[in-house]
C-alpha cells in the first residue's frame, strides 16, 4: 500500500502532483508523493487534520467509479470493463466482485457499457447504475433484477449516479455518456440528461431535465435539500433543489460554481459527491474533492492531480474512500458520512 503525506499548503512543491510511467503495454498515471491539502479557510482543520495521509489501495482499472461500503469493504465499478471490484482491508490489491457488471449481453453502441454509481437500499442490497442494460437494477442472491430501465415508455440513456432516500425512493441522473457519440448516439430516446425518482412502488417520476450533464446526486442530511451536480464541459457545478413533501423538486438553484478552479486547468469536474453528518459536500471538482460547507463555500480541496470520478465513505464513517482515474484511494477524516 502506497502513502502519501497529505500536505499542507505551505508546504507545497511547485511541481505537478502526478508523474507517468510508461510499460511495453501501456501509459500509466500515478498520484505522486506531493498529493496535498489546499486549505482555503481554518474551518477545515475541523474536518481534516493538518497530517491526513492520502494512501492508495488498488490501481488498475481503466475508470474507477461509485464506491460504496458494501459487505465490509469497497466495492467501485470499472465503466469501460464492465466489472465491479472489491478491496477489503488487508487485501494488497483489489479482487473482481461481480463480471459483467453493467451491460449482460454485448451489444454495440456503448462507449461504456459496464456499472457506475453504485449504492445500497434500505435493506442493505446492492443498487447499480447499469450504463449497458440502461437502466437502475437490484443486485441480490446473485442475480440483477431491473428497478427501472424507461420512463414514459422511452428507454433511459445510461443511468450514472444514485442515491436512495429514508422512505425507500432512489433518485437518479440519466447522462448520455455511456453510449458511443454521447448525446448524438442514434440509441437515445430521452433528449435530455434527467433526474429521476424511483417512488417505493415502482413508478417513475421525471424531477428536472435542466442539467445538461446531471451527474452525481445526494441529499443533505434532512433530506431538504437535494444536490446534482454537473460535468458538462467549461460548465461544471452543482445545482441545488428544495425537496417538496411529495418527492418532488423545486427552486432551482446554483449551490457552487466550479468554473473559476477548471480554468487553473486542473483535471476533472463536479462528478460524484457525498455529504458528511453535518451537511458539508464533499465532492469531486477541478484538482481532486472539493469541500464546501452546506452554504456552498469552499473550504479546501484534497488535490489528487488527476481526474477523480466519486468518493464515498466506509469503515467507521469516517474514512472517505475516492475513485481517481485507475486508483482506489482513501484518507481518515475528522467527520463521519451522513448517515453512520
Amino acid at each position: 500500500m502506497a502513502v502519501y503525506p497529505v500536505t499542507p499548503m505551505k508546504h507545497l512543491i511547485s511541481t505537478v502532483g502526478l508523474f507517468l510511467w510508461l510499460t511495453t503495454t501501456s501509459l500509466a498515471v500515478v498520484p505522486y508523493p506531493a498529493a496535498h491539502v489546499e486549505r482555503f479557510d481554518p474551518a477545515l482543520d475541523q474536518l481534516l487534520s493538518s497530517d491526513a495521509k492520502l494512501e492508495q489501495l488498488a490501481d488498475g482499472v481503466s475508470w474507477a467509479e461509485g464506491p460504496i461500503w458494501y459487505q465490509g469493504g469497497i466495492v467501485y465499478s470499472d465503466v469501460p470493463k464492465n466489472i465491479i471490484y472489491r478491496w477489503k482491508p488487508g487485501m494488497d490489491n483489489k479482487e473482481v466482485f461481480l463480471t459483467p457488471s453493467g451491460q449482460l449481453t454485448p451489444a454495440p453502441g456503448f462507449r461504456e457499457p459496464g456499472s457506475n454509481g453504485l449504492t445500497v437500499d434500505r435493506e442493505g442490497r446492492l443498487l447499480v447504475c447499469q450504463c449497458g442494460e440502461r437502466r437502475i437494477a437490484r443486485y441480490s442472491d446473485g442475480k440483477f433484477t431491473s428497478v427501472a430501465d424507461r420512463f414514459d415508455g422511452k428507454r433511459f440513456n445510461s443511468p450514472n449516479d444514485l442515491v436512495v432516500r429514508r422512505d425507500g425512493s432512489i433518485y437518479f441522473t440519466d447522462p448520455p455518456y455511456g453510449l458511443e457519440g454521447g448525446e448524438n448516439s442514434p440509441l437515445v430516446e430521452l433528449p435530455w440528461a434527467g433526474v429521476y425518482r424511483v417512488a417505493v412502488d415502482g413508478r417513475v417520476t421525471l424531477l428536472a431535465k435542466t442539467i445538461r450533464f446531471a451527474n452525481g446526486i445526494a441529499f443533505s442530511p434532512d433530506e431538504r435539500t437535494l444536490y446534482v451536480g454537473s460535468t458538462e464541459n467549461g460548465n461544471a457545478h452543482i445545482q441545488a433543489f428544495d425537496v417538496q413533501p411529495d418527492g418532488s423538486i423545486a427552486n432551482e438553484r446554483l449551490f457552487f460554481d466550479a468554473r473559476p478552479l477548471a480554468k487553473s486547468g486542473l483535471p476533472g469536474g463536479c462528478d460524484g459527491m457525498k455529504i458528511d453528518h453535518d451537511g458539508n459536500v464533499w465532492t469531486t471538482g477541478p484538482g481532486g474533492i472539493l469541500i464546501l460547507t452546506p452554504g456552498g463555500k469552499l473550504l479546501g480541496r484534497i488535490a489528487t492531480g488527476i481526474p477523480t470520478a466519486n468518493c464515498n465513505w466506509g469503515d467507521d464513517g469516517g474514512t472517505l474512500y475516492i475513485t481517481a482515474s485507475q486508483f482506489l484511494l482513501r484518507v481518515r477524516t475528522r467527520t463521519r458520512g451522513n448517515g453512520w
